[in-house]
This record gives structure tokens, sequence and C-alpha cells, in this order.
């Protein structure tokens, strides 16, 4: 939440060019508190599972969070009961004239498949499509973040010749108000088949917020910050990746063990979670900011994101 500052307070100049939010005592009496509005699409096949990460992130916020489930009517989901998802999840249709702070699109397990090969990957298209006029900020997550990246900027993903899978240190190539108070070299869990082709990045479009010199970039953002691009996955749990190596080689899959994760790199050992700090963070920056970005009237919304988009390209 933004700091309460007397009108003139001299602090208030640099605060604002840290992009440190503060309001002055005039507007803080003016303001109205609404809750946030928050939209999730769960393309993981373990919807139950993602659905506990990810609230256990959002949920620590003093902020009312109302958080909706969304998922493609396209592609019928086998580890999850059909009454679960027509209880608790809604679909494109049902959102389209909405207008929402935030939207989570998760990652999934099809990266091995070209996009226009993925059974939902035209119904992807709309949401993402409507996410640029209804939504204030979006954040793509690992598969999602590829596919977001390849529709919105033509950027084709690479294959890996083994799966990337582990924990992976990862440094801050920029200043960006979201990753305020993390260090300057963070830790994060990698789970992947492929990458991005970074020489088709576009510098004017998008910025490269983190990255590691071997596996390359991990976090990109666009350049009106509407697009969070997360290629890992910081809602991970502790055992998360043990759960997915374990799976692997009950498929018969030839996956190493996870690096920088187990102790002693036996399966024995014990993981110790450096990132579950990161990923608070990370996520209480955000819903910080859609909140202070989004105007108190939702519907306002696409008006909001017009203007910004018609200044951003007067720069």
């Amino acid at each position: 939440m933004p700091i309460k500052l007397t009108e003139g307070f001299p602090a208030a100049k640099m605060l604002e060019s840290e992009d440190i939010f503060a309001i002055e005592y005039k507007r803080a009496q003016q303001q109205d508190i609404r809750p946030l509005k928050l939209l999730l699409l769960n393309l993981m096949p373990n919807k139950l599972d993602t659905e506990l990460q990810f609230l256990r992130l959002i949920s620590q916020s003093p902020l009312q969070i109302d958080l909706d489930f969304l998922r493609v009517a396209s592609h019928e989901a086998k580890n999850v009961s059909a009454h679960h998802l027509l209880k608790y999840y809604l679909e494109l249709k049902d959102v389209k004239d909405k207008c929402y702070d935030g939207l989570i699109i998760t990652g999934a397990p099809v990266e091995t498949l070209a996009f226009e090969q993925v059974d939902y990957w035209e119904e992807l298209k709309q949401i993402m499509d409507w996410s640029k006029t209804n939504v204030t900020s979006v954040i793509h997550i690992c598969w999602g973040a590829q596919a977001g990246l390849y529709y919105h900027y033509g950027i084709d993903k690479i294959m890996y010749e083994q799966k990337l899978f582990g924990i992976y240190p990862q440094e801050l190539q920029i200043h960006h108000r979201l990753f305020r108070g993390f260090d300057d070299r963070f830790y994060g869990p990698q789970s992947r088949y492929t990458g991005i082709n970074e020489s088709q990045i576009q510098p004017e479009k998008l910025k490269v917020v983190a990255s590691n010199p071997d596996i390359g970039a991990t976090i990109l953002i666009s350049a009106d910050d509407h697009d969070i691009f997360l290629l890992g996955h910081f809602e991970y749990d502790t055992d998360s990746l043990k759960k997915e190596y374990l799976r692997d080689k009950k498929r018969g899959l030839d996956t190493a063990l996870p690096v920088n994760y187990f102790e002693n790199d036996q399966i024995e050992g014990r993981v110790f979670n450096c990132w579950r700090g990161n990923a608070h963070l990370l996520y209480h920056n955000w819903i910080n900011d859609v909140y202070q970005q989004t105007t108190y009237e939702l519907s306002e919304i696409p008006q909001m994101l017009a203007k910004r988009r018609k200044k951003l390209a007067t720069y």
C-alpha cells in the first residue's frame, strides 16, 4: 500500500523517481478501498495443487482479494473432476464483458508441441487478446510465458537437448518496481524442455529484467509494463521438483536429478527452499502495483490502458 505524506513533503519526488508509491494527504482522505479482482487461468494438470500454490502467495495481502478461476473450454481436463470445474471455474464467455486488476496464466505440460498443435491454442489467443484491453496487468508463467511471448511478439521457442530442471540463480539486469526488495542475485525453480529465441527480442518492446549466464533470460516485462513473463515457477512448493522427478521416472523418462536442489544430490537429501521469500515478495509487489495503477471503476480499464499505450507511443 502507498505511503501517505503531507502535501509538499520533500522526499516525495525522490520516492516517485524510485517508483515507490506515495500519495498526498488530500488524496488519501478521499481514497475509497475496494476488493482487488484477480483471475487465474489454470492450465496445469493438477489443478488443486496449483490453486493452493497461488492462494498461498496472494493470501497475505492486507487487501481483500476476489479471485476467479478460469479454464479453457476447448480442452478436457483429466486430473480433476468435472464437478469441480463446473462449480468453481469460469470460461471466457463468462468474463469477456468483465474487467480485472490482474490475470495469471499458468504453465502447461505441452512444451514439446508447436503452439498451433495445442488443442486450446485458439482459445488461449482469444484470452490473451481480451487481456490486452480488460486487465491491468498479466503474469505469464513457464509455458504460459513462452506462449505469451510468441503470441504478442512472435518470439519462437527453442528445444533443449535435456530438460532444464532445478534451482537456478538469476541476476537482476535492470531496476523495476515489481522486483523492489529482491537481492541482486536470487533463486527460483526452472522446469522446462524449451527456452526462447532471444535474438528475436526487440529491446524497445521487451525488457529483460533477470537472467542467468548459462540459461539466458528468465524474466521479461513488456515496455508498457502490462505483461510479465516468468520462465520459471516461483509458485512451486518445496517438494514440487521432487514430485516431478519421481513422476518422470515412473513414466520411464531419462530425467536427471534437479540441479541445486537435493542436499548432497541425493534424492533422500533435504531440500532447502531458497525461493519462497522472493515468491511472496514478487506477488505482493504485483498486487500493490496493479491496485495502485487500476482505476477505482474497473469498467474504465479499457480507456485507461488505451491512454497508457497512446502515451507510450508518443515517446
